[in-house]
């Protein structure tokens, strides 16, 4: 979307991967944009495109006043801070929960009382957990394996429930895999593509964790973009939780093989047992996004690849 029909916006983790990238598009399309977030997983360079045109406040999504204070004037709020790795929400729930729990809840309530027109929390298909349901629609049983998973599931809760008492219009993203360029490779709970492409660039063995026939949905990261502005642009789309993927499945086997095939690395892998808290299949039916949203995924996972491939190779990553 080149314009949106709003003129100010907050994205809270607009230094992150995903957030970044809907940064650039806020700032292209000449809205007013301000970013929260305390670096603990986003990185300035990932705003180096935007930053002149920004406002960005190093703070944290649990500070009430500040929150408050920098949602006020905006039309939409995008939430997209988070700790959103599930093995480290294993470790350590509480903080997590903090976080992700009553971080939303402080985003939620200055946003209400700010006026604000929406928000757009940014959810995730791990909600639904490992049942056996192909694909994965919204009315599907949420069953949540990970207190990462029953976090984001608390979040739509809560969001439903403002929308219900106050009023407010709030948008639940549920992103399946989602990978682009700047997926930082640099923590061993990244996402498994950009691992498998910094393996890729320096010819090392991946990690595989299980036998490798998991099933992901992968969704370009321009995609995800593209959903979020329509969520928070489509006039009736207020109150409503929705898959946002391709409708594509692919192993992670296949994954694997697909990146030699990009960068000729012939590196086998290194398989590891199967970590605690990872869903086995995940697959979103997409049709209530293509409906409510006119969502459509442009990229393909090929060209998706290739271009996240050629990203982590001039990067240096």
């Amino acid at each position: 979307m080149k314009e949106v029909p709003f003129n100010k916006a907050l994205v809270t983790g607009g230094a992150g991967f995903i957030g970044s990238h809907l940064v650039d598009a806020l700032v292209h399309a000449g809205c007013r944009v301000t970013v929260l977030d305390n670096l603990s997983t986003g990185h300035l360079r990932n705003l180096h495109r935007s930053r002149q045109h920004i406002t960005f406040v190093d703070g944290d999504i649990r500070d009430r006043d500040l929150v408050a204070d920098l949602s006020r004037g905006c039309q939409v709020v995008f939430h997209l801070a988070a700790v959103v790795s599930v093995p480290q929400t294993v470790q350590d729930p509480i903080e997590s929960a903090d976080i992700n729990e009553i971080g939303t809840l402080s985003v939620l309530d200055a946003a209400r009382r700010n006026g604000v027109e929406r928000v757009i929390l940014s959810s995730s298909c791990a909600v639904y957990g490992d049942g056996p349901e192909l694909p994965k629609q919204e009315k599907t049983p949420a069953h949540p394996r990970s207190p990462y998973a029953l976090q984001k599931l608390a979040g739509e809760w809560h969001a439903a429930l403002f929308a219900d008492l106050f009023g407010l219009g709030t948008v639940c993203l549920r992103y399946f895999n989602v990978y682009g360029p700047r997926q930082d490779p640099a923590s061993p709970y990244s996402g498994v593509i950009s691992l498998f492409m910094k393996c890729a660039t320096v010819q090392e063995a991946p990690l595989i964790y299980g036998d490798g026939q998991q099933c992901r949905d992968f969704v370009f990261v321009k995609d995800v973009v593209t959903a979020n502005l329509l969520a928070a642009s489509v006039e009736d789309a207020g109150g409503t939780v929705l898959n946002i993927g391709t409708g594509r499945i692919v192993t992670i086997q296949q994954l694997w093989e697909m990146i030699q095939e990009i960068s000729g690395c012939r590196t086998a892998p290194e398989f590891r047992s199967e970590r605690p808290g990872d869903i086995r299949k995940a697959l979103a039916d997409i049709g209530q996004a293509r409906s409510e949203l006119g969502f459509e995924p442009r990229y393909g996972f090929e060209e998706g690849l290739e271009r996240t491939y050629d990203w982590y190779r001039n990067t240096g990553f």
